[in-house]
């Protein structure tokens, strides 16, 4: 089979390695369809039963003057992704995590499509919670989904609705519980497993149908190529998916994924807004999704490394984003000084020395 995305991949290979990434994932967007999809009491049961679970509001001030409706209403939401395991724990100390992967999706009602991007996690942005330019990874350290959510929004320039956090430890089962995924695989290459066994996953180029292990080796791996094209990648698997998660074969697997996102997932999205949504999954155009990145370059700040944003084409994606959310970026006027990414921003006397 031709590989038609290959080319996408494979560039930039010449740019610095960056620290290896964990986390990278979002599958909440999967289960807000299939939270919708379901079919016959017990499944409905089930996914009610999880989502209530996991349904955690927040009282913050947005930028919205009143609240959405999903039914209604063009929405945004943010996909945070965290390591929360034991192990990231001991390790740094602290049951603080940052957040490893961040996707932000706005959903268009009337044209029934999304844009999902995806943002570097060692974007160099200005983090309200702090007052200062840091790495947007550090929202989540230092102030939570709260911290992370008003980050996003004053880079953005956009109301950010909703939040999902996800726990990596629900991915993989997530990619079994469907019967794996399918993925054009770009190159070959060797990587650890999620228990960090080295040499433990090896995948040859193509296309191919990949596993719980498989995916999240190929989503992480730092030897292919940077950040960015990793964000790419996480993309792409996401995609697949949620093209598994609404064909038939992935139909009849819900439970099993339900089962496999049980207490991994925290989120401000009700059971009945997921359920409106699904009108995404099935329009008759089927999903529609189009993917963006944020441009940028390496940098350092104090002789550590950042994602230095283009400003240009961040101005760009904030257009673009603004547009296909139905709002003008007078609206959020109030967050012009909040986008700020120049390292004079840069406050060296708080704790973040102990972070990457």
């Amino acid at each position: 089979m031709a590989k038609n995305t290959r080319e996408t991949y494979i560039k930039d290979t010449r740019n610095k390695k960056r620290k290896k990434l964990k986390l990278f994932i979002f599958v909440p967007l999967l289960v807000i369809i299939l939270a919708g999809l379901g079919y016959g009491a017990t499944l409905y049961s089930k996914a009610k039963s999880v989502v209530d679970d996991s349904y955690e509001p927040i009282d913050r001030d947005s930028l919205r003057e009143a609240k959405v409706d999903p039914n209604i209403d063009d929405v945004s939401i943010l996909f945070i992704g965290v390591d929360d395991s034991e192990k990231r724990s001991n390790a740094s100390g602290t049951t603080r995590s940052r957040s490893d992967a961040l996707m932000v999706a706005t959903l268009n009602e009337k044209e029934k499509s999304v844009k999902l991007l995806s943002i570097p996690r060692d974007s160099y942005v200005y983090i309200p919670e702090r007052g200062y330019s840091d790495k947007i990874t550090h929202a989540h350290y230092f102030g939570g989904v709260t911290s992370t959510l008003d980050t996003v929004e004053g880079l953005l320039e956009i109301p950010i609705d909703y939040y999902v956090k996800m726990n990596f430890d629900a991915f993989m089962d997530v990619v079994d519980a469907l019967g794996g995924i399918d993925v054009d695989v770009p190159v070959t290459f060797t990587e650890q497993n999620s228990k960090d066994k080295a040499g433990a996953i090896h995948l040859e180029e193509g296309y191919q149908e990949l596993d719980g292990e498989e995916a999240l080796a190929l989503a992480r791996t730092r030897k292919i190529d940077n950040d960015i094209e990793r964000g790419k990648r996480q993309q792409l698997i996401m995609e697949a998916i949620m093209k598994k998660a609404v064909s038939v074969e992935g139909i009849t697997k819900y439970a099993k994924v339900m089962e496999a996102v049980g207490s991994n997932m925290t989120t401000d999205l009700s059971f009945s807004d997921m359920q409106s949504l699904i009108a995404y999954a099935t329009a008759d155009n089927g999903l529609q999704v189009e993917t963006l990145t944020l441009a940028g370059t390496d940098g350092r700040v104090d002789g550590k490394y950042i994602y230095q944003l283009d400003e240009t084409a961040l101005a760009e994606t904030k257009s673009i984003l603004q547009q296909h959310l139905g709002v003008s970026s007078s609206l959020n006027s109030e967050t012009d000084s909040s986008t700020e990414t120049e390292t004079d921003m840069t406050d060296t006397t708080t704790d973040t020395s102990t972070l990457n």
